[in-house]
């Protein structure tokens, strides 16, 4: 196992704009991610810091120590407009180093004294530890918790996000976090063509989503861009050398071909109607004493 180095950083600020996403803010505690799932869309920003995509993302966890103090600053600011944050979105907000700073939580109290809204993305099943403030962000709409699954097949799984909890946990994870009042669903994200795009297994998904109590499923499918694109295909012709050789065709650019793409909406489209779950955009709203605004949860 890859020994991971912890360094503490000080950030500059603690919201993110965002552009070209459903959301407009997000806040990421620490960055590089030891669960290290092999397609995950954050490994290049690594190399915006001289690092690897590879070793380096999951083995160099930097720890943003002044994260919470920073966001009740700018969260207090009377130009804030209680837009909807995103909390995970370049990294895992509850891998394991989370238990002992607790940043995440922090955070989360923050939004949550502020009444500002946030949706939160993990694999992470500690969140069932925040399902208390989580609950109280949820009774006005204003919390949102995506679980992230893409397969129950073990074997997938084990290769595909070697350093995270077993499917079935975060299941179980889903469903302590509905019965305690949180608005929490499952996201399918990436949706991978040729390994997990099956309508076996995303039915498999959706079912379990189903029977666990999700309120609501999202899906997108996986998009390769340079840092992460050049590590998966690595990790296609180590473990899957057939399916590696069809992604040069497949994956000329960053996206899929749209038809591809719009056979995988089309799934899940019927799959959400034939399972009762509800679109992933529409789980939440805004309680009128404080705001009108929907709550939107975004794909990755």
């Amino acid at each position: 196992m890859t020994r991971v180095r912890y360094e503490e950083i000080q950030s500059a600020s603690a919201l993110n704009r965002v552009h070209g996403m459903d959301f407009r803010w997000s806040l990421n505690p620490y960055q590089g991610c030891v669960h290290g799932c092999h397609y995950c869309f954050a490994r290049r920003y690594h190399l915006l810091r001289d690092m690897t995509a590879g070793g380096d993302f999951t083995g160099v966890i930097s720890i943003k120590t002044n994260i919470p103090e920073l966001l009740v600053k700018e969260l207090s600011r009377p130009s804030w407009k209680y837009e909807t944050v995103a909390v995970g979105t370049s990294t895992d907000p509850y891998q394991p180093i989370e238990g002992a700073r607790r940043l995440t939580r922090r955070c989360l109290q923050a939004f949550a004294d502020r009444g500002s809204p946030v949706g939160v993305v993990t694999k992470g099943t500690m969140v069932v530890r925040d399902r208390d403030v989580l609950a109280d962000l949820s009774a006005w709409g204003g919390g949102t918790v995506c679980i992230s699954i893409t397969t129950l097949d073990l074997d997938l799984w084990r290769r595909l996000e070697p350093g995270t909890a077993p499917p079935a946990q975060r299941l179980r994870a889903v469903e302590m976090l509905v019965k305690a009042g949180v608005n929490a669903g499952v996201l399918v994200a990436p949706i991978i063509p040729g390994m997990t795009d099956g309508l076996s297994n995303l039915s498999a998904v959706a079912k379990a989503a189903s029977d666990h109590g999700a309120r609501f499923l999202g899906g997108s499918t996986l998009y390769l861009k340079e840092g992460t694109k050049e590590h998966f295909l690595e990790f296609l012709n180590a473990e899957y050398p057939a399916l590696a050789r069809s992604y040069g065709r497949l994956y000329p650019g960053a996206y899929a071909p749209r038809r591809v793409q719009d056979r995988v909406e089309g799934i899940m489209h019927k799959l959400k109607r034939v399972n009762g779950l509800l679109d992933r955009r529409f789980a939440g709203s805004r309680n009128p004493a404080r705001g009108q605004m929907r709550l939107q949860i975004w794909s990755v």
